[in-house]
């Protein structure tokens, strides 16, 4: 693995790129507390700011806890490209209409009573700090790459994967 820190848009990019892909996060409250609160959350988006969106219920206890605590801690992680990424940030919770209607996705109705029910809340997270791994050629390749190493006796030259921070 190589490191290439990524800054601004690079990293922007990057963070969209992982995250969406993925899709799927653990979403992790009250950091101070061990173990941390963690439950799965669904992306909704990644906007052109690099801030991650999520739909939630205003009477879960991730709201409430983000209401005592913004800090929150997102893990990303794509295994059939064996991609991953770590968001630390500060999350804000919205309930107002427009923001509800502009991140709104059918596929949470089934949590919701469509999107005017009164306990669908929105939650936008600010990057502060960022973390990736990504393999360029994809978990197959970088797998051919050990298998040959295991077989050969070399070490493995994986240098199709990178690391790094991503600064926004």
């Amino acid at each position: 693995m190589s490191t290439q820190n990524l800054t601004h848009l690079e990293a922007i990019r990057k963070i969209k790129e992982l995250s969406e892909k993925a899709k799927i996060c653990m979403f992790c409250t009250e950091l101070e507390t061990v173990p941390v609160n963690s439950r799965p959350m669904t992306l909704q988006e990644t906007d052109e700011n690099g801030n991650l969106w999520f739909i939630s219920s205003g009477t879960s206890n991730k709201n409430f806890e983000i209401k005592e605590d913004r800090r929150v801690q997102l893990f990303f992680m794509n295994n059939s490209d064996a991609q991953y990424l770590s968001v630390y940030g500060k999350a804000s919770v919205y309930k107002d209409r427009k923001t509800i209607e502009e991140k709104w996705s059918p596929l949470v109705k089934a949590w919701f009573d469509g999107k005017d029910d009164p306990n669908v809340t929105v939650i936008r997270v600010e990057p502060q700090e960022t973390y990736y791994w990504d393999t360029k050629a994809g978990k197959l390749l970088s797998l051919f790459s050990f298998v040959t190493a295991a077989i050969t006796g070399h070490k493995t030259n994986n240098a199709d994967g990178i690391e790094g921070n991503a600064i926004i």
